[in-house]
Protein backbone atom coordinates (compact mmCIF):
# COMPACT_ATOMS: atom_id res chain seq x y z
CA UNK A 1 0.00 0.00 0.00
CA UNK A 2 1.19 3.58 -0.58
CA UNK A 3 0.76 4.45 3.10
CA UNK A 4 1.31 2.76 6.45
CA UNK A 5 -1.95 1.22 7.59
CA UNK A 6 -3.40 -0.50 10.59
CA UNK A 7 -5.46 -3.63 9.96
CA UNK A 8 -8.75 -4.03 11.85
CA UNK A 9 -9.49 -7.70 12.53
CA UNK A 10 -12.04 -7.43 15.32
CA UNK A 11 -15.79 -6.90 15.12
CA UNK A 12 -17.19 -3.75 13.52
CA UNK A 13 -17.59 -1.04 16.14
CA UNK A 14 -21.18 -0.32 17.04
CA UNK A 15 -20.52 2.83 19.06
CA UNK A 16 -18.91 6.13 18.20
CA UNK A 17 -18.95 5.38 14.47
CA UNK A 18 -18.38 8.52 12.43
CA UNK A 19 -21.08 8.24 9.76
CA UNK A 20 -24.05 10.05 8.27
CA UNK A 21 -26.55 8.33 10.54
CA UNK A 22 -24.73 9.31 13.71
CA UNK A 23 -24.63 12.94 12.51
CA UNK A 24 -28.33 13.06 11.65
CA UNK A 25 -29.17 11.57 15.03
CA UNK A 26 -26.95 14.02 16.91
CA UNK A 27 -28.36 17.00 15.00
CA UNK A 28 -32.00 15.88 14.85
CA UNK A 29 -33.20 19.31 15.90
CA UNK A 30 -31.60 20.77 12.75
CA UNK A 31 -33.36 18.31 10.43
CA UNK A 32 -36.49 19.16 8.41
CA UNK A 33 -38.48 16.16 7.15
CA UNK A 34 -41.27 17.08 4.71
CA UNK A 35 -44.36 14.98 5.39
CA UNK A 36 -45.42 14.87 1.74
CA UNK A 37 -43.66 13.32 -1.29
CA UNK A 38 -41.14 15.58 -3.03
CA UNK A 39 -40.23 15.02 -6.67
CA UNK A 40 -36.68 14.03 -7.54
CA UNK A 41 -37.18 15.89 -10.83
CA UNK A 42 -36.70 19.56 -9.85
CA UNK A 43 -38.80 19.31 -6.67
CA UNK A 44 -36.02 18.59 -4.16
CA UNK A 45 -33.77 21.30 -5.62
CA UNK A 46 -36.68 23.76 -5.73
CA UNK A 47 -37.23 23.12 -2.02
CA UNK A 48 -33.60 24.04 -1.38
CA UNK A 49 -33.98 27.25 -3.39
CA UNK A 50 -37.09 28.16 -1.39
CA UNK A 51 -35.25 27.61 1.91
CA UNK A 52 -32.27 29.62 0.71
CA UNK A 53 -34.54 32.53 -0.27
CA UNK A 54 -35.82 32.52 3.32
CA UNK A 55 -32.23 32.37 4.60
CA UNK A 56 -32.94 29.05 6.30
CA UNK A 57 -30.30 26.32 6.49
CA UNK A 58 -31.87 23.13 7.88
CA UNK A 59 -30.71 19.68 6.87
CA UNK A 60 -33.48 18.24 4.68
CA UNK A 61 -34.39 14.55 4.71
CA UNK A 62 -36.94 13.66 2.04
CA UNK A 63 -38.42 10.37 3.22
CA UNK A 64 -40.79 10.03 0.26
CA UNK A 65 -38.78 10.84 -2.89
CA UNK A 66 -41.16 10.84 -5.85
CA UNK A 67 -39.37 9.25 -8.80
CA UNK A 68 -39.80 10.23 -12.45
CA UNK A 69 -41.86 7.08 -13.03
CA UNK A 70 -44.39 8.16 -10.41
CA UNK A 71 -43.27 5.66 -7.78
CA UNK A 72 -42.13 6.54 -4.26
CA UNK A 73 -38.57 5.40 -3.56
CA UNK A 74 -37.99 3.53 -0.32
CA UNK A 75 -34.55 5.16 -0.11
CA UNK A 76 -34.62 8.60 1.57
CA UNK A 77 -32.73 11.56 0.11
CA UNK A 78 -30.73 13.91 2.34
CA UNK A 79 -29.78 17.35 1.03
CA UNK A 80 -28.76 20.70 2.55
CA UNK A 81 -26.48 18.58 4.73
CA UNK A 82 -23.70 21.18 4.61
CA UNK A 83 -25.65 24.40 3.98
CA UNK A 84 -24.83 25.80 7.44
CA UNK A 85 -21.22 26.83 8.08
CA UNK A 86 -21.87 26.71 11.81
CA UNK A 87 -23.16 23.14 11.60
CA UNK A 88 -20.25 22.00 9.41
CA UNK A 89 -17.78 23.55 11.85
CA UNK A 90 -19.55 21.83 14.73
CA UNK A 91 -19.22 18.52 12.89
CA UNK A 92 -15.45 19.15 12.84
CA UNK A 93 -15.37 19.98 16.54
CA UNK A 94 -14.70 23.66 15.79
CA UNK A 95 -16.59 26.02 18.11
CA UNK A 96 -16.50 29.04 15.79
CA UNK A 97 -16.74 28.59 12.01
CA UNK A 98 -14.89 31.90 11.65
CA UNK A 99 -11.69 30.22 12.82
CA UNK A 100 -11.93 27.21 10.51
CA UNK A 101 -9.17 28.16 8.03
CA UNK A 102 -6.17 27.80 10.33
CA UNK A 103 -7.56 24.70 12.07
CA UNK A 104 -8.38 22.97 8.79
CA UNK A 105 -4.92 23.74 7.39
CA UNK A 106 -3.16 22.42 10.49
CA UNK A 107 -5.16 19.20 10.79
CA UNK A 108 -5.09 18.15 7.13
CA UNK A 109 -1.37 18.91 7.14
CA UNK A 110 -0.91 16.30 9.90
CA UNK A 111 -2.10 13.11 8.15
CA UNK A 112 -3.25 9.97 9.96
CA UNK A 113 -3.24 6.73 7.97
CA UNK A 114 -6.54 4.86 7.66
CA UNK A 115 -7.65 1.67 9.37
CA UNK A 116 -8.46 -1.14 6.93
CA UNK A 117 -11.38 -3.46 7.61
CA UNK A 118 -11.37 -6.93 6.04
CA UNK A 119 -13.27 -7.15 2.75
CA UNK A 120 -16.97 -7.81 3.24
CA UNK A 121 -17.11 -6.73 6.89
CA UNK A 122 -17.92 -3.05 6.40
CA UNK A 123 -21.41 -1.56 6.76
CA UNK A 124 -21.24 -0.20 3.19
CA UNK A 125 -20.92 -3.78 1.90
CA UNK A 126 -23.96 -5.18 3.70
CA UNK A 127 -25.76 -5.33 0.35
CA UNK A 128 -23.89 -6.25 -2.84
CA UNK A 129 -25.38 -5.92 -6.35
CA UNK A 130 -23.24 -7.12 -9.24
CA UNK A 131 -23.33 -7.85 -12.96
CA UNK A 132 -26.68 -7.85 -14.70
CA UNK A 133 -28.49 -6.95 -11.46
CA UNK A 134 -26.85 -3.51 -11.30
CA UNK A 135 -29.43 -0.75 -11.79
CA UNK A 136 -28.42 2.88 -11.28
CA UNK A 137 -31.96 3.98 -12.14
CA UNK A 138 -33.23 2.33 -8.95
CA UNK A 139 -31.47 5.04 -6.93
CA UNK A 140 -33.39 8.28 -6.23
CA UNK A 141 -30.93 10.35 -8.30
CA UNK A 142 -32.02 13.99 -8.56
CA UNK A 143 -32.59 16.06 -11.68
CA UNK A 144 -31.85 19.55 -10.41
CA UNK A 145 -32.19 22.45 -12.86
CA UNK A 146 -34.13 23.36 -15.95
CA UNK A 147 -31.85 22.49 -18.83
CA UNK A 148 -30.15 19.56 -17.09
CA UNK A 149 -30.60 16.61 -19.50
CA UNK A 150 -31.31 14.10 -16.76
CA UNK A 151 -30.49 12.88 -13.23
CA UNK A 152 -26.96 13.52 -11.95
CA UNK A 153 -24.91 12.17 -9.09
CA UNK A 154 -23.76 15.40 -7.42
CA UNK A 155 -22.46 14.14 -4.08
CA UNK A 156 -20.57 11.14 -5.46
CA UNK A 157 -16.94 11.26 -4.33
CA UNK A 158 -14.98 9.86 -7.27
CA UNK A 159 -11.92 7.93 -6.08
CA UNK A 160 -9.11 6.84 -8.40
CA UNK A 161 -5.43 6.13 -7.86
CA UNK A 162 -2.14 7.03 -9.48
CA UNK A 163 -0.99 3.88 -11.31
CA UNK A 164 2.66 4.85 -10.78
CA UNK A 165 2.53 5.18 -6.97
CA UNK A 166 -0.78 3.62 -5.94
CA UNK A 167 -1.75 6.82 -4.05
CA UNK A 168 -5.49 7.52 -3.92
CA UNK A 169 -7.30 10.71 -4.89
CA UNK A 170 -10.88 11.75 -4.19
CA UNK A 171 -12.95 14.59 -5.70
CA UNK A 172 -16.63 15.40 -6.17
CA UNK A 173 -17.29 15.12 -9.90
CA UNK A 174 -20.62 14.91 -11.66
CA UNK A 175 -22.12 11.81 -13.32
CA UNK A 176 -25.18 11.78 -15.58
CA UNK A 177 -27.05 8.51 -15.08
CA UNK A 178 -27.97 7.41 -18.60
CA UNK A 179 -28.96 3.78 -18.14
CA UNK A 180 -28.88 0.96 -15.63
CA UNK A 181 -25.14 0.36 -15.96
CA UNK A 182 -23.69 3.42 -17.69
CA UNK A 183 -23.22 7.06 -16.73
CA UNK A 184 -21.04 9.87 -17.98
CA UNK A 185 -18.20 10.88 -15.68
CA UNK A 186 -16.69 14.36 -15.95
CA UNK A 187 -13.32 14.66 -14.18
CA UNK A 188 -12.45 18.32 -14.69
CA UNK A 189 -9.40 18.72 -16.97
CA UNK A 190 -7.16 20.17 -14.22
CA UNK A 191 -8.16 17.59 -11.59
CA UNK A 192 -5.94 14.88 -10.16
CA UNK A 193 -8.55 12.26 -11.07
CA UNK A 194 -8.29 13.33 -14.71
CA UNK A 195 -4.51 12.99 -14.45
CA UNK A 196 -4.85 9.48 -13.03
CA UNK A 197 -7.32 8.51 -15.74
CA UNK A 198 -5.02 9.76 -18.49
CA UNK A 199 -2.14 7.74 -17.03
CA UNK A 200 -4.18 4.54 -17.25
CA UNK A 201 -5.24 5.39 -20.79
CA UNK A 202 -1.62 6.07 -21.78
CA UNK A 203 -0.84 2.51 -20.66
CA UNK A 204 -3.63 1.22 -22.90
CA UNK A 205 -5.81 0.38 -19.90
CA UNK A 206 -9.29 1.36 -18.76
CA UNK A 207 -9.28 3.45 -15.57
CA UNK A 208 -10.69 1.91 -12.36
CA UNK A 209 -12.94 4.25 -10.37
CA UNK A 210 -15.33 4.08 -7.45
CA UNK A 211 -17.93 6.62 -6.35
CA UNK A 212 -18.99 6.68 -2.72
CA UNK A 213 -22.04 8.55 -1.46
CA UNK A 214 -23.17 9.59 2.01
CA UNK A 215 -21.00 10.10 5.09
CA UNK A 216 -20.49 12.29 8.13
CA UNK A 217 -19.79 15.93 7.11
CA UNK A 218 -16.36 15.80 8.80
CA UNK A 219 -15.38 12.97 6.45
CA UNK A 220 -16.80 14.85 3.47
CA UNK A 221 -14.67 17.84 4.46
CA UNK A 222 -11.53 15.77 4.96
CA UNK A 223 -11.77 14.06 1.60
CA UNK A 224 -12.04 17.47 -0.10
CA UNK A 225 -8.67 18.69 1.22
CA UNK A 226 -6.70 20.56 -1.45
CA UNK A 227 -3.58 18.41 -1.76
CA UNK A 228 -0.50 18.12 -3.91
CA UNK A 229 -0.11 15.28 -6.40
CA UNK A 230 -0.03 12.49 -5.41
CA UNK A 231 -1.19 12.68 -1.80
CA UNK A 232 -3.72 10.48 0.01
CA UNK A 233 -7.11 11.90 0.86
CA UNK A 234 -7.70 9.05 3.31
CA UNK A 235 -4.72 10.21 5.39
CA UNK A 236 -5.63 13.90 5.12
CA UNK A 237 -9.15 13.04 6.26
CA UNK A 238 -7.73 11.16 9.23
CA UNK A 239 -5.76 14.24 10.21
CA UNK A 240 -8.89 16.39 10.04
CA UNK A 241 -11.10 14.08 12.10
CA UNK A 242 -8.29 13.21 14.53
CA UNK A 243 -8.49 9.44 14.08
CA UNK A 244 -7.94 6.86 11.34
CA UNK A 245 -10.69 6.80 8.74
CA UNK A 246 -12.21 3.33 8.43
CA UNK A 247 -11.82 2.04 4.88
CA UNK A 248 -12.40 -1.31 3.20
CA UNK A 249 -11.18 -2.85 -0.10
CA UNK A 250 -13.63 -2.28 -2.94
CA UNK A 251 -15.40 -5.34 -4.35
CA UNK A 252 -14.14 -4.89 -7.91
CA UNK A 253 -10.61 -3.61 -7.35
CA UNK A 254 -9.67 -4.95 -3.93
CA UNK A 255 -7.07 -2.96 -2.01
CA UNK A 256 -6.06 -0.97 -5.10
CA UNK A 257 -9.05 1.28 -4.38
CA UNK A 258 -10.33 1.54 -0.84
CA UNK A 259 -13.75 2.95 0.02
CA UNK A 260 -14.98 4.47 3.29
CA UNK A 261 -16.34 1.59 5.33
CA UNK A 262 -19.16 3.70 6.81
CA UNK A 263 -20.38 5.38 3.62
CA UNK A 264 -23.97 4.73 2.53
CA UNK A 265 -23.53 3.68 -1.12
CA UNK A 266 -20.57 2.72 -3.34
CA UNK A 267 -20.70 2.53 -7.15
CA UNK A 268 -17.74 0.73 -8.78
CA UNK A 269 -16.78 0.68 -12.43
CA UNK A 270 -14.28 1.38 -15.16
CA UNK A 271 -13.72 4.36 -17.44
CA UNK A 272 -13.06 2.83 -20.88
CA UNK A 273 -10.15 4.27 -22.79
CA UNK A 274 -10.98 7.16 -25.12
CA UNK A 275 -14.75 6.63 -25.00
CA UNK A 276 -16.73 9.88 -24.80
CA UNK A 277 -20.40 10.83 -24.78
CA UNK A 278 -22.29 14.10 -24.58
CA UNK A 279 -22.65 15.41 -21.02
CA UNK A 280 -24.61 18.47 -19.95
CA UNK A 281 -25.66 21.22 -20.02
CA UNK A 282 -25.44 21.20 -16.23
CA UNK A 283 -26.17 23.78 -13.53
CA UNK A 284 -22.70 24.43 -12.09
CA UNK A 285 -21.43 25.85 -8.78
CA UNK A 286 -21.04 29.18 -10.60
CA UNK A 287 -24.83 29.58 -10.62
CA UNK A 288 -24.89 29.29 -14.42
CA UNK A 289 -25.85 26.46 -16.75
CA UNK A 290 -22.54 25.08 -18.00
CA UNK A 291 -22.14 24.03 -21.65
CA UNK A 292 -22.44 20.54 -23.04
CA UNK A 293 -19.10 18.73 -23.13
CA UNK A 294 -17.70 15.45 -24.40
CA UNK A 295 -17.14 13.45 -21.20
CA UNK A 296 -15.74 10.01 -20.48
CA UNK A 297 -18.18 7.33 -19.42
CA UNK A 298 -18.25 4.85 -16.56
CA UNK A 299 -19.44 1.30 -17.03
CA UNK A 300 -20.68 0.13 -13.64
CA UNK A 301 -19.66 -3.31 -12.40
CA UNK A 302 -21.00 -3.29 -8.85
CA UNK A 303 -23.08 -1.34 -6.34
CA UNK A 304 -22.72 -1.94 -2.62
CA UNK A 305 -24.68 -0.23 0.12
CA UNK A 306 -25.81 -0.31 3.69
CA UNK A 307 -29.12 -1.75 4.74
CA UNK A 308 -31.72 1.04 4.60
CA UNK A 309 -29.23 3.22 2.71
CA UNK A 310 -29.60 7.01 2.57
CA UNK A 311 -28.94 8.80 -0.73
CA UNK A 312 -27.08 12.15 -0.49
CA UNK A 313 -27.50 14.97 -3.00
CA UNK A 314 -25.67 18.31 -3.13
CA UNK A 315 -27.61 21.29 -4.48
CA UNK A 316 -25.24 22.37 -7.24
CA UNK A 317 -24.67 26.13 -7.12
CA UNK A 318 -26.44 26.40 -3.76
CA UNK A 319 -24.89 27.06 -0.36
CA UNK A 320 -25.21 23.35 0.36
CA UNK A 321 -22.45 22.60 -2.16
CA UNK A 322 -20.41 25.80 -1.69
CA UNK A 323 -19.88 25.68 2.07
CA UNK A 324 -17.78 22.51 2.45
CA UNK A 325 -15.55 23.13 -0.55
CA UNK A 326 -15.12 26.81 0.32
CA UNK A 327 -14.08 25.94 3.86
CA UNK A 328 -11.55 23.48 2.44
CA UNK A 329 -10.30 26.26 0.14
CA UNK A 330 -9.84 28.51 3.16
CA UNK A 331 -7.40 25.98 4.60
CA UNK A 332 -5.46 25.83 1.32
CA UNK A 333 -5.27 29.60 0.87
CA UNK A 334 -4.28 30.03 4.51
CA UNK A 335 -1.38 27.59 4.05
CA UNK A 336 -0.20 29.27 0.84
CA UNK A 337 -0.31 32.81 2.25
CA UNK A 338 0.88 32.08 5.80
CA UNK A 339 4.17 30.73 4.43
CA UNK A 340 5.06 34.21 3.13
CA UNK A 341 3.08 36.38 5.57
CA UNK A 342 3.32 35.50 9.30
CA UNK A 343 0.92 38.36 10.06
CA UNK A 344 -1.97 36.55 8.33
CA UNK A 345 -4.75 35.91 10.86
CA UNK A 346 -7.66 34.45 8.94
CA UNK A 347 -9.12 33.59 5.52
CA UNK A 348 -12.74 33.49 4.39
CA UNK A 349 -14.05 32.25 1.02
CA UNK A 350 -17.62 33.62 0.92
CA UNK A 351 -20.42 31.74 -0.77
CA UNK A 352 -21.51 35.01 -2.43
CA UNK A 353 -18.28 34.90 -4.44
CA UNK A 354 -18.86 31.28 -5.40
CA UNK A 355 -15.31 29.86 -5.27
CA UNK A 356 -13.64 32.86 -6.88
CA UNK A 357 -13.16 35.33 -3.97
CA UNK A 358 -11.07 35.18 -0.80
CA UNK A 359 -10.97 37.67 2.08
CA UNK A 360 -7.75 37.76 4.14
CA UNK A 361 -7.16 39.37 7.52
CA UNK A 362 -3.81 40.67 8.81
CA UNK A 363 -2.44 42.05 12.08
CA UNK A 364 0.43 44.54 11.94
CA UNK A 365 1.82 43.36 8.64
CA UNK A 366 5.34 44.38 7.69
CA UNK A 367 6.33 46.26 4.52
CA UNK A 368 5.33 44.32 1.41
CA UNK A 369 3.93 41.42 3.44
CA UNK A 370 0.29 41.90 2.44
CA UNK A 371 1.14 42.03 -1.27
CA UNK A 372 3.27 38.92 -0.92
CA UNK A 373 0.33 37.12 0.65
CA UNK A 374 -2.16 38.36 -1.95
CA UNK A 375 0.11 37.18 -4.75
CA UNK A 376 0.52 33.77 -3.11
CA UNK A 377 -3.26 33.44 -2.71
CA UNK A 378 -3.91 34.22 -6.37
CA UNK A 379 -1.64 31.33 -7.32
CA UNK A 380 -4.46 29.04 -6.18
CA UNK A 381 -6.23 28.04 -9.38
CA UNK A 382 -9.84 28.79 -8.43
CA UNK A 383 -9.36 32.28 -6.99
CA UNK A 384 -9.62 35.37 -9.16
CA UNK A 385 -9.99 38.05 -6.47
CA UNK A 386 -8.26 38.38 -3.10
CA UNK A 387 -8.94 41.24 -0.67
CA UNK A 388 -6.79 42.03 2.37
CA UNK A 389 -8.09 43.87 5.46
CA UNK A 390 -6.89 44.70 8.97
CA UNK A 391 -7.91 42.83 12.12
CA UNK A 392 -10.53 45.45 13.04
CA UNK A 393 -12.59 44.43 9.98
CA UNK A 394 -14.98 41.49 10.31
CA UNK A 395 -14.34 39.23 7.27
CA UNK A 396 -17.77 37.67 7.65
CA UNK A 397 -19.70 40.97 7.58
CA UNK A 398 -20.33 42.34 4.08
CA UNK A 399 -20.95 45.82 5.48
CA UNK A 400 -17.53 45.79 7.16
CA UNK A 401 -15.82 44.60 3.98
CA UNK A 402 -17.46 47.33 1.90
CA UNK A 403 -16.51 49.87 4.57
CA UNK A 404 -12.86 48.88 4.17
CA UNK A 405 -13.07 49.05 0.37
CA UNK A 406 -14.81 52.42 0.49
CA UNK A 407 -12.51 54.15 2.98
CA UNK A 408 -9.09 52.46 2.79
CA UNK A 409 -8.44 51.93 -0.90
CA UNK A 410 -7.01 54.14 -3.62
CA UNK A 411 -7.31 51.95 -6.70
CA UNK A 412 -4.09 53.03 -8.42
CA UNK A 413 -2.12 52.52 -5.20
CA UNK A 414 -3.83 49.57 -3.55
CA UNK A 415 -4.91 47.22 -6.33
CA UNK A 416 -3.06 45.19 -8.92
CA UNK A 417 -3.86 42.59 -11.55
CA UNK A 418 -1.92 39.60 -12.80
CA UNK A 419 -2.59 38.15 -16.24
CA UNK A 420 -1.88 34.68 -17.55
CA UNK A 421 -2.67 32.69 -14.41
CA UNK A 422 -4.48 29.36 -14.29
CA UNK A 423 -8.12 29.52 -13.31
CA UNK A 424 -11.44 27.73 -13.40
CA UNK A 425 -12.59 27.24 -16.96
CA UNK A 426 -16.15 26.98 -15.58
CA UNK A 427 -16.03 30.74 -14.89
CA UNK A 428 -18.67 32.07 -17.33
CA UNK A 429 -16.73 35.34 -17.74
CA UNK A 430 -13.78 33.51 -19.31
CA UNK A 431 -13.36 34.57 -22.97
CA UNK A 432 -14.04 31.88 -25.54
CA UNK A 433 -10.91 29.80 -26.12
CA UNK A 434 -8.93 31.31 -23.24
CA UNK A 435 -6.62 28.97 -21.32
CA UNK A 436 -5.56 31.44 -18.62
CA UNK A 437 -7.28 34.19 -16.63
CA UNK A 438 -6.71 37.70 -15.30
CA UNK A 439 -6.80 38.00 -11.51
CA UNK A 440 -7.02 40.95 -9.12
CA UNK A 441 -5.81 41.74 -5.61
CA UNK A 442 -6.94 44.62 -3.38
CA UNK A 443 -5.01 45.77 -0.34
CA UNK A 444 -7.67 47.35 1.90
CA UNK A 445 -5.41 47.48 4.94
CA UNK A 446 -4.51 50.86 6.41
CA UNK A 447 -1.18 52.35 5.30
CA UNK A 448 1.80 51.77 7.55
CA UNK A 449 2.95 54.68 9.78
CA UNK A 450 5.66 56.83 8.16
CA UNK A 451 8.14 55.61 10.77
CA UNK A 452 8.16 53.02 13.60
CA UNK A 453 6.18 54.30 16.58
CA UNK A 454 4.52 57.09 14.62
CA UNK A 455 0.73 57.41 14.72
CA UNK A 456 -1.38 55.82 12.00
CA UNK A 457 -2.00 58.09 9.00
CA UNK A 458 -5.66 57.03 9.12
CA UNK A 459 -8.00 58.63 11.68
CA UNK A 460 -9.68 56.37 14.25
CA UNK A 461 -13.07 54.88 13.47
CA UNK A 462 -16.16 56.47 15.00
CA UNK A 463 -17.37 54.55 18.03
CA UNK A 464 -19.31 54.80 21.29
CA UNK A 465 -17.93 53.89 24.73
CA UNK A 466 -18.06 50.17 25.52
CA UNK A 467 -20.22 50.77 28.59
CA UNK A 468 -22.78 52.67 26.52
CA UNK A 469 -22.87 49.91 23.91
CA UNK A 470 -23.42 47.24 26.59
CA UNK A 471 -26.23 49.32 28.13
CA UNK A 472 -27.93 49.70 24.74
CA UNK A 473 -27.76 45.94 24.13
CA UNK A 474 -29.32 45.34 27.55
CA UNK A 475 -32.24 47.59 26.61
CA UNK A 476 -32.87 45.45 23.53
CA UNK A 477 -32.56 42.12 25.33
CA UNK A 478 -35.82 40.23 25.35
CA UNK A 479 -37.55 42.32 22.69
CA UNK A 480 -39.56 39.87 20.62
CA UNK A 481 -38.90 39.83 16.90
CA UNK A 482 -42.60 40.14 16.12
CA UNK A 483 -42.83 43.13 18.44
CA UNK A 484 -40.92 45.40 16.05
CA UNK A 485 -42.82 47.91 13.93
CA UNK A 486 -43.37 47.00 10.29
CA UNK A 487 -41.26 49.23 8.04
Amino acid sequence: MPFTTSIHTGPIREALILDLRAFLSAEKDAVYRPSQPVATVHGITALQYALEKQNRRPIVVVEKPLLANGQISDMPVVCNLTASRALVAKALGINDHRRAAAIYAKRTGSPIAPTILPAGTAPVQEIVIEGADVDLTALPVVTQHSGDPGPYLTAAHATTYDPDTGVDNTAIQRCWVKSKRRMTYYPYPASHNNRNMRKFWAKGEDCPVVFWIGHHPAVLMGTQAKLGYPESHWSACGGLIGEPLRVVPSRTFGDKIMVPADAEIVIEGTVPREVFEADGPFGEYTGYLGPQVAAPVCDVTCITMRKNAIYHDYGSGLTDMLVPDNMAMEGKVYSLAKSVAPSLQNVYVPAQGRRFHAYMQFAKAGPGEVRDALTAALAYRRLKLAIAVDEDIDLFDDSEMFFALATRVQWSRDSFTIDGLSGSLLDPSTPMGAKTLSKMAIDATTPLPPSPGAPSPVPPRSSVPEAARAAAEKILDGVLTDGWPTL
